[in-house]
């Protein structure tokens, strides 16, 4: 389901529902319906941004973790073959193709960017943001 949220301050912004959900609970909204007004635009950027920013925080955690592994399961191969017990020299063997590496995924970021600029444009212009029926 897609959540559409309207402002005279600026264009419509659609979003997956579970996607908005992930922002409305940062203001305590339901992702059924509602509004923002301007005078709780303030807050909720203020609000956005600091969540952002503990994001980018972890996300950027979790992928010196993931470099990591990866150095580590790539120094084991070297040793493997180092040793001789690496199965490639096999002539026989069938090569397994590289695998491309999974697209990283969207970060919340970059999901909310399009809605904190939307806050802004409805706190600088004093105008509400709404969704829903």
């Amino acid at each position: 389901m897609l959540v559409i949220f309207k402002s005279k301050a600026g264009a419509d912004i659609m979003m997956f529902e579970e996607n908005a959900k992930q922002i409305l609970d940062l203001f305590g909204k339901d992702v059924e319906k509602g509004i923002i007004t301007s005078d709780e635009t303030a807050d909720a950027i203020v609000t956005l941004e600091k969540e952002v920013a503990r994001r980018k925080q972890i996300e950027a955690e979790e992928k010196a973790e993931r470099e990591r592994l990866e150095k580590e399961e790539q120094e084991r191969k070297d040793r493997k073959q180092d040793e001789g017990h690496d199965k490639d020299d096999d002539p026989y063997r069938e090569k397994k193709p590289k695998q491309p590496k999974p697209e990283p995924p969207v970060s919340f970021s970059a999901r909310s960017y399009p809605f904190l600029q939307l806050l802004k444009a409805a706190n600088k212009k004093k105008k509400d943001i709404y969704w829903g029926a």
